[in-house]
């Protein structure tokens, strides 16, 4: 009896198959999509935070466009402010100069050398942004929302805005670097708290607007008190670099107020917004949820035009240890100094498959080399020099014609695309990646369950080979195409490689679109070369453990105990005995994954107070970061008890 490659590798690709997807043809009746990232403030040279987020929009944009969307994408930069004004003259410049420099020979160049995809750059020191932003502000003062005051109170100079008590963290607000200043002046408000019970309204009317569901949460908790009206102008004499008030020269438009606009301004300015706008999904870190949650769609409600669709908001990129990432705590990490050492590729990939999106993600130079040596070299680029060698060997390079394609590995192969369509809705982008490289892990074991190598042995079995090879290339297409989005330049080199060109998402859904017959090139450089990092921020070795499974009053005291608070729990989406906790843990966020679910449900561990091993190694339990673990003991039953402080501690307080 001939035994089929289908029939070998039947059970890998089975599992595959498991997880039941919804049909991919049921796709949405308008195929457009507008994405914005935030704006950069143009203060300071972009980090890995700005990086990490133009990556988030960049894959979302291609995914998009190979799912058949008209897409446009904007980003650009704030440049208007007290902030910008004090580094300009710190830097012995004029404001304009100064925002040129950072716009042009900072910002713009490094999101063309990490292949950012965006539609469109805009500045808000440009003429087409400056007329929107009066346009606007006429509209809204038309409208009765905008009044003059004189108003005291605790002014942020960091954030630009005015701030209440209990925004304060230990005299400070998260993200400043100095407590803020009290300051009385007089200036334009907008009447942002008369649109509270219509936002709380809304917000319930769309469950869906906010992303994660946890920040959704957030701001409903803001909206419970007043919100207050908001400053929209600074006096000139004060703050002279801003655009002026189109009825009181003597009045600057508020940053905030100014830079929000710019979502709309670059559509506007393009004649696009009737087209686009409908569509809008913003991107923005959780640290500007406010702005964006609060005040911007109170000032599109005013203005008489529609809300965005959709908030998806993110984390932090921490350091390796958990702690919050910077220049001066030594810890910070180089964009571009990654982008040369590994390529555009492999960092794309690694940011997003290692960070998931809403939780604060720790992430290091190490991670990109994992990535880049597991998953990229190992698997992927293995496969490709396999098939290539094998096509040039026993079909003199040319794709055979298939007889009977093996029925697994392509049932599997044309459902991808729906589970990778539907993680990428999800928002769990780590996810969609995951299902493409099981994927190709599977097509490496289809090719050692099936051993060319020996079917080329045997004359008769010539079919069987050239089936089991061309379904290494078909499988090989399919994988390529969904991770195209990730891996801007090496997917298509991968399908260069094997003589392939473009294909549409809706293209992974049909079998057999390699074209027989098609010669690949002789020549095709390795995909990703394999390299063995030395990293600054690689751990080092633990020590071993006293013989005698004793520990010393020094060994315990390495121990980092800390009261953490749960923000958000949830179920793990692989595990069915694990939940993924995230904790305030005084001056950050962390993620921490916990084998509770059978004795706690998540709603019951929100605002809780537990105890964290705080400086436990990273780990990855079933595809998710661990950044520590939470204490906890069992009673006589056997049932697993979370251990919490007898007082309340605030979070981040040293257990000792």
């Amino acid at each position: 009896m001939r035994l089929s490659a289908g029939r070998v590798c039947a059970p890998f690709f089975s599992k595959l198959n498991k997880t039941e997807t919804p049909s991919t043809k049921e796709l949405p009746v308008s195929k457009v999509f507008y994405e914005t990232a935030a704006i950069d403030y143009a203060n300071a040279a972009p980090h890995i935070g700005h990086v990490y987020e133009k990556i988030i929009c960049d894959f979302l944009a291609r995914f998009h466009r190979l799912d058949g969307y008209e897409t446009n994408f904007v980003t650009g930069t704030d440049e208007h402010g007290e902030k910008i004004a004090r580094a300009a003259k710190n830097a012995g410049q004029e404001p304009q100069a100064f925002v040129d420099y950072v716009s042009e020979q900072l910002f713009q160049p490094a999101y063309r050398r990490l292949l950012i995809s965006y539609d469109d750059y805009i500045r808000t020191t440009s003429e087409r942004h400056k007329r929107y932003v009066q346009e606007i502000l006429r509209k809204v003062y038309e409208a009765g929302d905008i009044y003059y005051a004189e108003y005291e109170g605790l002014y942020s100079v960091g954030s630009e805005r005015f701030v209440t008590e209990k925004e304060l963290v230990n005299g400070v607000l998260p993200g400043d670097s100095e407590p803020p200043i009290l300051r009385k002046e007089a200036n334009y408000f907008f009447r942002m708290e008369k649109y509270r019970p219509w936002l709380i309204e809304y917000l319930s009317e769309h469950p869906d607007l906010i992303q994660p569901q946890a920040y959704r949460n957030e701001v409903l908790e803001m909206l419970k008190e007043p919100i207050g009206d908001l400053s929209i102008s600074r006096p000139k004499d004060r703050v002279p670099w801003g655009i002026p008030i189109p009825w009181d020269e003597n009045h600057v438009t508020y940053v905030w107020f100014d830079a929000l606009l710019a979502y709309a301004s670059s559509l506007a300015s393009r004649g696009l917004f009737e087209k686009f706008w409908p569509h809008a999904w913003h991107v923005i870190g959780k640290d500007i949820l406010k702005p964006h949650a609060i005040f911007w769609p109170t000032m599109l409600k005013s203005a008489g035009l529609p809300i965005y669709k959709r908030l998806v908001v993110h984390g932090h990129i921490l350091a390796m240890d958990g702690r919050k990432m910077g220049k001066s705590l030594g810890n910070a990490v180089d964009p571009l100094a990654l982008l040369d050492k590994y390529g555009v590729d492999a960092l794309h990939y690694a940011l997003l498959r290692d960070t998931t999106l809403g939780s604060d993600s720790p992430f290091g130079e190490e991670v990109v080399a994992q990535r880049l040596n597991s998953d990229l070299a190992n698997d992927l680029g293995n496969l490709l020099s396999r098939v290539r060698t094998m096509l040039l060997k026993y079909c003199g390079g040319i794709i055979p014609a298939p007889s009977s394609p093996d029925s697994e590995v392509a049932r599997a192969g044309v459902a991808l695309a729906g589970k990778v369509r539907k993680e990428v809705d999800a928002l769990r982008i780590h996810l969609a990646l995951e299902e493409v490289l099981q994927y190709v892990r599977g097509l490496n074991k289809f090719i050692n369950d099936v051993k060319p190598w020996e079917l080329a042995r045997d004359p008769g079995r010539q079919k069987e080979l050239e089936d089991a090879l061309y379904t290494a290339v078909e499988g090989l297409r399919i994988a390529s195409v969904l991770l195209e989005p990730a891996l801007p330049t090496k997917a298509k080199e991968l399908r260069a490689a094997l003589g392939l060109g473009d294909y549409t998402l809706e293209q992974t859904e049909t079998w057999g679109l390699s074209p027989a017959g098609t010669r690949i090139p002789e020549e095709a450089p390795i995909l990703f070369p394999k390299l063995e990092a030395k990293t600054e921020s690689a751990q080092a070795k633990t020590e071993p453990q006293p013989s005698n499974g004793l520990i010393g009053i020094d060994d315990f005291a390495k121990v980092d105990f800390r009261v953490a608070e749960v923000l958000k729990a949830e179920k793990h989406p692989k595990a069915d005995k694990l939940l993924i906790l995230t904790l305030n843990v005084g001056d950050h966020t962390r993620q921490v994954v916990s084998g509770i679910a059978q004795y706690y449900t998540p709603e019951s561990l929100v605002g809780k107070k537990l105890v964290l091993v705080a400086n436990l190694k990273p780990a990855v339990l079933r595809g998710v970061e661990s950044q520590g673990m939470i204490l906890a003991g069992e009673d006589a039953q056997g049932r697993i008890v979370v251990i919490t402080p007898e007082q309340d501690l605030p979070p981040g307080a040293k257990v000792r």
